[in-house]
């Protein structure tokens, strides 16, 4: 009985917080990215005890092995992990069906409702519950009257415009559209890692409670050495030069604005390669052969994916250049990295970009001879002006992006007791 009252008054000294919508922790996304970053910030903290749900299966799954340190503690029949420690969170992972694309809708439903049970079972007063992104709107309402039901707060990260990414059917944005609005109306806090996000969200839906916290980065330098064999060999495997390539990380989508990139690029005359480190999309890749041929330039590499955290911050490193193209969506963690690590930083022109980057990049449009212009004016910057940029990029970094910034505004906004 003792026990039991002890464990209680521990649970109610601590503000647990559920975290749904990350696929996993730690691999390649934003959202990943994100409560990778997190949960490290407040791994120490007492106050706070994170949950967070990983899918079990499926496309982007929760791979433990890519993790170290964690400490399991259980495991299915078939011996596979279905929960570990990591950055002292407690990390739940959730099988999904094979549905299609609906299964983000159910993963986030049934996360959700494990939540919920969660907090029922080992009596946790008071959690939040930090929704990534806006799949779940017309279940909401039932959702947070669960929430409700153990004195729970509902708090929301709208991502950004998702209802205009080309990749979706006219049917599918509108149902993103109709999910967004359901699911900020019934929100106690909303999250916008913009401030343009935010303003959207204020004038379309007038929420009453909603603040800015932004991303992260980090400005310490790769672990790896100029000359260190795991970046060599990879300069070698893609036929590289190291300083000598323009750079795109990124999802491979069509809002990303790969085409304007790569026939610029293509018409600019520069000697330099541009190497692209994206995620392969067959059908989208073969649209763009089809228009612009570019197999026929040797400068235009698509090189995979690059997991290795250590490896892709070299790369963007040594890199001559950073071309971002970006258009729909908040902060993005690819341009706050790219900010971080490379000297010039080559930006869409657009609300976001610049609200990240002030002056410490430069910006170019979708108009014809807009960006390839602009990468032979690069081409010719003298060393004074790289290093201007270059100081620029790690200043907005460490003012307004590091991470323990972030970690401390995210601490702030689990006092509840304003809302």
């Amino acid at each position: 009985m003792a026990e039991n009252t002890q464990r209680k008054e521990k649970m109610s000294s601590v503000q647990h917080v559920f975290i749904i919508g990350a696929k996993s922790i730690g691999q390649y996304g934003g959202y990943e990215t994100f409560v990778d970053k997190l949960t490290e910030q407040h791994q120490n903290d007492p106050a706070i005890q994170y949950h967070i749900a990983c899918k079990a299966n499926g496309d982007g799954s929760m791979d433990e092995a890519q993790l170290k340190n964690i400490e399991i503690l259980k495991t299915n029949k078939d011996g596979t992990v279905s929960e570990f420690i990591y950055h002292n969170a407690h990390i739940f992972k959730i099988k999904c069906p094979q549905i299609g694309p609906a299964v983000a809708i159910y993963y986030d439903w049934k996360a959700f409702n494990y939540s919920i049970n969660y907090c029922k079972v080992h009596q946790i007063e008071a959690p939040i519950f930090y929704v990534l992104t806006c799949r779940i709107g017309p279940f909401i309402s039932k959702l947070v009257k669960k929430v409700r039901s153990v004195k729970g707060k509902y708090y929301l990260n709208p991502d950004g415009h998702e209802w205009l990414r080309k990749k979706w059917s006219p049917l599918v944005r509108r149902y993103w559209k109709y999910s967004e609005g359901k699911m900020v109306k019934a929100a106690d806090l909303v999250i916008c890692d913009s401030k343009n996000i935010e303003k959207y969200i204020k004038a379309e839906y007038h929420h009453p409670c909603t603040t800015f916290i932004a991303y992260g980065a980090d400005i310490k330098p790769s672990c790896l050495s100029d000359d260190d064999s795991k970046f060599v060999n990879w300069l070698e495997e893609k036929k590289i030069e190291s300083g000598n390539y323009y750079l795109i990380v990124g999802r491979f989508v069509p809002e990303n604005n790969y085409e304007t990139m790569i026939r610029e690029f293509m018409k600019s005359n520069t000697k330099r390669d541009l190497v692209i480190v994206t995620n392969l999309n067959t059908k989208l890749r073969t649209k763009l052969e089809s228009e612009l041929h570019f197999s026929s330039d040797p400068r235009i590499k698509f090189v995979g994916t690059v997991y290795d955290k250590e490896l892709l911050k070299k790369i963007r490193e040594k890199a001559f250049g950073y071309l971002h193209g970006h258009e729909v969506g908040g902060t993005n963690p690819s341009l706050l990295e790219a900010l971080a690590s490379t000297d010039i930083n080559l930006l869409l022109d657009v609300g976001f970009n610049r609200e990240v980057g002030e002056n410490a990049a430069i910006y170019w449009t979708k108009e014809n001879s807009s960006l390839s212009s602009i990468i032979d004016d690069t081409d010719r910057l003298n060393p004074k002006e790289r290093e201007l940029f270059s100081s620029r990029a790690k200043e907005r970094i460490n003012d307004d992006y590091n991470w323990t910034i972030i970690g401390d505004k995210y601490k702030k906004a689990w006092s509840t007791e304003d809302l």
